[in-house]
């Protein structure tokens, strides 16, 4: 299988590099699932999103990101998200705590609500 050159980046730090089959993330466009030699384009992430990642050695690598966008050429994706937060780092009690809260603000809510859904995707991966 045909395999592409991807990076993803926070703002704070490069968090992921390394060759991949398969990438998703969630735009403001809906879902987009890309493998290599899909046609150029350039999308915006929403907030509170998850990015996944299988790598050629069929790891998979999910990440909540907060706003951003992703590039797309035929050889690669490169992600440039806001923030970013890999799967198995989240405190899921913690982003439950802030969706429980009524007063969280919008962007807090959705960073959680993301969080969450980055931890069910890696859940139901395994």
């Amino acid at each position: 299988m045909a395999d592409m050159s991807v990076d993803l980046v926070a703002v704070e730090r490069l968090l992921w590099s390394g060759r991949a089959s398969f990438v998703s993330a969630q735009t403001t466009e809906g879902e987009i699932g890309i493998l290599a030699g899909h046609e150029p384009l350039l999308g915006q992430l929403v907030e509170g999103g998850t990015v996944t990642i299988v790598s050629d050695d069929n790891e998979r690598v999910v990440v909540a990101v907060h706003g951003g966008f992703f590039s797309v050429t035929a050889t690669s994706v490169r992600v440039l998200a806001e923030s970013a937060d890999f799967a198995f780092d989240i405190d899921e009690a913690a982003a439950k705590a802030v969706i429980a809260d009524e007063n969280a603000s919008p962007a807090a809510l959705a960073k959680a609500q993301g969080q969450l859904r980055a931890v069910e995707k890696a859940a139901a991966a395994h």
